[in-house]
């Protein structure tokens, strides 16, 4: 099956994130979960966000792309809200990518440096009223893409998969997972 490296939201890897990865792995899917918050989450997604800045969003990419200084090259990137931010960047710059999931997020290619890699299919999954995400911004992402779907949701709920939290829809996290699945299964 696929390999996937999945990066944690603002609020660290929380039994949520490691709840999805399991449904992955439970599908025949070999996935890392890096920590890019030493072990540290957060009750809120505001106290997440203010740790997030006071790292630097240049530093959590940076361990992102540390993270998987030992992974394979020939990988899916993906990541919830704030981990959407390394998985990107890795899926446009790290030779080798098999494609990237972007879950509540994503920004314009150009951060990064450039267009989409033309060989990198790219899924997106955000909420059409999410006040953190921005759809005109991922629907120009996907259309960068020769590859890419953009899935929009009812609703404002920021992190839907997340069933640790409030938040959390297990409806729309079911299609999310699986489109994800299919995602992986076509890539793989």
């Amino acid at each position: 099956m696929t390999d996937v490296v999945l990066f944690h939201h603002a609020q660290g890897l929380t039994a949520g994130v490691h709840a999805f990865a399991d449904h992955l792995r439970g599908a025949g899917h070999t996935v890392t979960v890096p920590d890019l918050y030493a072990g540290v989450t957060f009750d809120s997604l505001a106290a997440g966000v203010a740790h997030a800045r006071d790292i630097g969003m240049d530093e959590i990419i940076a361990r992102g792309a540390a993270a998987v200084a030992g992974v394979p090259d020939h990988v899916v990137y993906a990541g919830f809200s704030l981990g959407a931010m390394p998985a990107q960047k890795l899926a446009q710059t790290r030779p080798g990518a098999l494609g990237a999931i972007i879950y509540h997020g994503g920004v314009p290619a150009s951060t990064f440096g450039g267009q989409w890699p033309a060989r990198v299919p790219l899924q997106l999954h955000l909420a059409e009223e999410d006040e953190w995400s921005e759809v005109e911004v991922a629907r120009d992402l996907a259309a960068a893409a020769r590859d890419g779907t953009l899935f929009v949701y009812p609703g404002s709920a920021h992190l839907t998969t997340e069933s640790s939290l409030a938040e959390y829809q297990p409806e729309t996290s079911a299609l999310i997972l699986r489109r994800s699945l299919e995602f992986l299964h076509r890539v793989g």
